[in-house]
């Protein structure tokens, strides 16, 4: 369980890292010309909030669960072939 929450929160900092990206890409897109039917330039700006939210969050949530599972696929391999020994002096 340790290793989800640190992979989590991990994740999830590296969701924030990406938020000026996004932001940036998306104000750099609403500044692109229209063509005829697309949408209005303020919903790349909305959706790019709307990401920079989400992204955090999604991040968060996939690295804990990809902590989980490589810990516990981890211990499954460590019973059968005896894990990683550490020596410290």
């Amino acid at each position: 369980m340790q290793l989800g929450k640190m992979f989590g929160v991990l994740y999830a900092i590296m969701g924030l890292i990406f938020i000026p990206f996004i932001l940036l890409g998306a104000f750099l897109g609403s500044l692109a010309p229209r063509h005829a039917g697309a949408p209005p330039a303020q919903f790349a700006l909305v959706f790019a909030i709307g990401m920079a939210v989400a992204a955090p969050i999604f991040y968060g949530v996939m690295g804990f669960l990809t902590g989980l599972i490589g810990g516990f696929v981890y211990n499954l391999v460590a019973k059968w072939i005896g894990g990683i020994e550490v020596e410290v002096e």
